[in-house]
């Protein structure tokens, strides 16, 4: 039995491919299209199936497997990735909806062999302990910074709550956020 949220991805589908720039008549939700996303600064021309979640396509098409899959109903955030800059649930958006749009990933944060701030923190404050969540809660913990909802405890807490940890290291992951968070800030200014 379908639902009515179902029955719609295949429409939504449609309907962000046309949006997006595709080429293709989607006559069969199935066909892949051809799309280009810019996927931690590069170029990445792909084949899919319009209905593929950001998630899978980046873990299964790509390999780019930092994102992790939790609960894949966009409840716990261990999918979280950047879209211009702003956190959004991976397995919640279509990936042909990022065509044309600038996608980062825990893979693209560090650069020339150094690791971004937020990264560097968590190892510093210990904010993980099994590492699942750890991927997501670094980019919500990125986006937190430069949305600039870091600047006291309970701000870092509530603008980080869509991110779950099981293992309980939020006291942890609030340090590794005020930790990061002045480094980012100058590092923005430079």
């Amino acid at each position: 039995m379908a639902t009515v949220s179902t029955a719609a991805v295949p429409a939504f589908a449609r309907a962000a491919a046309a949006q997006a720039g595709a080429s293709q008549t989607v006559s069969n939700p199935r066909a892949p299209v051809d799309a280009t996303l810019t996927i931690n600064g590069r170029d990445h021309v792909l084949a899919f199936d319009v209905r593929t979640s950001l998630l899978d396509l980046l873990r299964e098409h790509l390999g780019l497997t930092g994102s992790k899959k939790g609960c894949d109903h966009g409840q716990c955030g261990a999918c979280t990735v950047l879209l211009d800059g702003r956190r959004i649930l991976s397995c919640l958006t279509l990936a042909i909806a990022a065509q044309g749009r600038d996608i980062t990933t825990i893979e693209g944060l560090a650069a020339n062999g150094q690791l971004h701030p937020m990264q560097q923190a968590f190892i510093d404050n210990d904010g993980f302990q099994c590492g699942y969540c750890t991927p997501g809660q670094i980019m919500s913990a990125v986006a937190c910074v430069h949305e600039n909802h870091a600047n006291t405890d309970d701000e870092i807490r509530e603008y980080m709550s869509g991110n779950l940890c099981r293992c309980a290291a939020y006291p942890n992951i609030v340090a590794a956020v005020k930790q990061a968070r002045p480094l980012m800030q100058t590092a923005s200014r430079d």
